[in-house]
């Protein structure tokens, strides 16, 4: 039988979150009184409030906020016609960081968006619309294909402008950001529900080739945004620290209650057991809640960036986005350490739990900018990494209602446990990667080619600003 060298603080942590509803009652004043809390909004200021409010009532210090300067976009009214071979509006709504523009051009169907398929059809696409689902995996493709990447291979392409298809029927359109670097798209994209897509799709085949007019009227301006940090500072070695964090902010249309505000309230959870039964750790936990990850991981890219030169002082990054939407499977996936994976191996064990345990590397949640600067990283995701999409996530669907407690409880019960371990291991078996580490690892991963997207944009946008 193996021993558990932290039996009674699991015992506490494990008895304190099953016999309350914290988390569930933290869930609800997020989305219920603040809504998406999407940058720029006063759902997002209230958040803000409420979030260091919580912390510092739960015994957690050093709670404070750092600014994130970023161009802020609001929804404009949008609109989509087919103006031939037939008359027709077909609702839309535009992606966030959408210029305003009046575009019409001819329809060029990419169906599920394969990287390959841009290229080939590049003369094709050149002045074009170009259109394509949702679909993650296009083709059988064997990594994870983002919508940031089709919308930046569109414009590398010369399209001018993109139209994002949800390829789950019923769940009306998906949202998600398009902007470069955090700033307005050069080309507008807006999204249609599945069934509009299939409709567009079907029309082509039908009639040949399709015009259609898009018009966008939103604003983007420059505002600001916090990340919000909180310490449980370490005993032994201060200096020492143990991250792990959740962006805050879901989509304007939607209250994001999975993605990411079941995360959130998860390490809200993990942050006050480990206060009040684990406050002598020998090493800093510090929390932190991500702003503005919707668009472009601007929080965490900013904080990366402003902090780079304590990097070293990090010994593990924790990323628990959207960690209580998972339906049971709350599981550790590591960005390719093993020898952290033999460490967790030992911790499931001792835990007597059954988390799977796998190993990925992806670039698009908060914990990659730190995975660029080395530092060793992993998440609470699914252990089984076949490509999958959001189902109901970025859709106005993603409503308090879709959480369970039971999840919501996992997910803080495995974080709390797992900090406590993390902090207090003394053989610790891995160190920060070289920039050359990282690159390898990048390109096992194949990340190269999806990261050659934005240089491609930095190319176009030299010669061009967003269409007017």
């Amino acid at each position: 039988m193996t021993v558990n060298p932290l039996l009674s603080l699991d015992r506490e942590i494990i008895g304190d979150i099953y016999t309350t509803t914290e988390t569930m009652d933290n869930l609800t004043v997020l989305c219920d009184d603040y809504g998406s809390r999407f940058g720029g909004s006063e759902g997002e200021k209230q958040a803000v409030a409420f979030l260091q409010e919580k912390l510092r009532a739960y015994g957690v210090q050093n709670v404070h906020t750092e600014e994130v300067n970023y161009t802020v976009w609001t929804r404009g009214a949008a609109t989509l016609e087919i103006v031939s071979p037939i008359q027709k509006t077909i609702p839309c709504i535009s992606l966030p960081h959408s210029p305003a523009a009046t575009v019409e051009a001819t329809l060029v169907d990419m169906g599920e968006g394969h990287p390959d398929h841009f290229g080939q059809r590049a003369e094709e696409l050149n002045g074009s619309v170009a259109m394509a689902t949702s679909e993650v995996a296009p083709y059988g493709s064997a990594r994870r294909i983002h919508r940031s990447e089709k919308y930046g291979r569109s414009l590398v392409a010369g399209a001018k402008a993109f139209i994002f298809v949800n390829h789950y029927p019923g769940f009306g359109p998906a949202t998600g950001g398009i902007g470069h670097r955090g700033g307005v798209g050069a080309i507008p994209g807006i999204s249609v529900a599945y069934e509009d897509g299939m409709f567009l799709q079907r029309l082509i085949k039908r009639h040949g080739p399709v015009t259609v007019r898009i018009v966008t009227t939103d604003k983007n301006e420059p505002g600001v945004s916090w990340n919000v940090v909180g310490e449980l500072p370490g005993k032994r070695h201060p200096e020492e620290i143990v991250m792990a964090g959740c962006h805050y902010d879901g989509h304007d249309i939607t209250q994001g209650a999975g993605d990411p505000a079941s995360g959130v309230v998860a390490l809200l959870e993990a942050a006050r057991v480990l206060a009040t039964h684990a406050a002598d750790l020998p090493r800093t936990l510090r929390f932190v809640f991500w702003g503005v990850e919707e668009i472009g991981l601007l929080g965490s890219r900013q904080y990366a960036e402003e902090h780079a030169d304590a990097m070293d002082s990090i010994r593990f990054y924790l990323n628990m986005d959207a960690a209580g939407m998972l339906a049971g499977r709350q599981d550790i996936v590591l960005n390719e350490w093993p020898a952290l994976a033999d460490l967790f191996e030992r911790w499931r064990s001792e835990m007597a739990d059954t988390f799977g345990i796998a190993q990925s590397v992806s670039a698009h949640s908060d914990h990659f900018p730190f995975l660029m600067a080395g530092v060793p990283t992993g998440g609470i995701e699914k252990a089984d990494r076949t490509p999958s999409g959001r189902g109901y996530g970025h859709t106005h669907y993603d409503t308090l209602d879709k959480i369970s407690l039971n999840d919501l409880r996992r997910a803080a019960v495995r974080a709390a446990r797992w900090l406590a371990r993390i902090a207090g291991e003394e053989d610790w078996p891995v160190s920060r990667r070289s920039p050359e580490a990282v690159a390898e690892i990048l390109d096992l991963a194949q990340l190269p080619r999806r990261r050659r997207i934005p240089r491609h944009d930095d190319e176009v946008l030299r010669r061009k600003r967003p269409v007017r």
